[in-house]
C-alpha cells in the first residue's frame, strides 16, 4: 500500500512539475509587456500590471486604460485591448505624454526608434514623411500637418512573438503624442480566427 501512495505521490509531482514547464514554454512563446506576458483575460492583465505600480483608470468595451511610467517616460497611458466575445488579451499601446511641439514630439518619436532598433534590430517598415507639396520648415507648420493627420511618421518591427509598430499620433487639434503598440502574434491569430468564423 506504501509503494502505491509513493507511486501516486510521484506521479503527481511529475506532472505537476511537467504542467509548470509546460507553462512557462506556453508564455514565453507570447510578447512581454514589462516583463508580462500578453496573455489571459483582460482582468488577469490589469491585476499584473496594478501589481507592477500601474493605476487603473478603467474598462470600457474590451480595453483596460492604466496609468504609469514606462520606458523612462512618466505618466504615460496604457490601452490593454481584448474582444468583448474572447476575453483574450492581445495588444497593448503606450501613450506617451502629449507634447506641444514638433521638437519634443520628434525627439521622443526618434530616441524610442533607437532604443526598438537597438533592441529588435532593423525595422521591417518605416514611412517619415508629411503630406505636402514641400517639407514643412517650421515648428509650427510641423505641428499644424500633425493635427490635421497629414503626417505619417511610423516605424514597425516584426518579431516572431508578433509586431511592434511607433508612430506620431493625434487626437484632435488638441493633443499630439507618440503611441506605441504591441500586438502579440498567438493572440492575435486566435481573434483573428474567431473573426473569420464570424464571416
Amino acid at each position: 500500500m506504501k509503494k502505491i501512495i509513493i507511486s501516486l505521490i510521484s506521479v503527481l509531482v511529475t506532472m505537476t512539475s511537467l504542467a509548470q514547464i509546460q507553462a512557462k514554454v506556453d508564455s514565453s512563446a507570447h510578447f512581454t509587456f514589462k516583463g508580462i506576458p500578453i496573455d489571459g483575460t483582460l482582468s488577469e492583465y490589469v491585476s499584473k500590471m496594478k501589481q507592477s505600480g500601474f493605476i487603473h483608470l478603467g474598462t470600457e468595451d474590451g480595453v483596460a486604460m492604466l496609468k504609469g511610467d514606462f520606458a523612462a517616460y512618466k505618466n504615460c497611458i496604457v490601452g490593454v485591448t481584448t474582444l468583448k466575445h474572447k476575453d483574450l488579451v492581445s495588444k497593448i499601446a503606450v501613450i506617451f505624454p502629449a507634447c506641444d511641439t514638433w521638437s519634443f514630439l520628434s525627439a521622443n518619436y526618434f530616441s524610442l526608434k533607437e532604443m526598438l532598433t537597438e533592441k529588435y534590430g532593423e525595422p521591417s517598415d518605416c514611412v517619415e514623411k508629411f503630406q505636402s507639396y514641400s517639407e514643412p520648415e517650421d515648428d509650427n507648420s510641423k505641428m499644424h500637418y500633425v493635427e490635421f493627420d497629414n503626417c505619417k511618421y511610423y516605424t514597425t518591427y516584426r518579431t516572431d512573438k508578433g509586431d511592434i509598430q511607433l508612430s506620431i499620433e493625434h487626437d484632435g487639434v488638441t493633443s499630439c503624442f507618440v503611441q506605441l503598440a504591441y500586438h502579440d502574434k498567438i493572440n492575435g491569430d486566435i481573434i483573428k480566427a474567431e473573426a473569420i468564423n464570424d464571416l
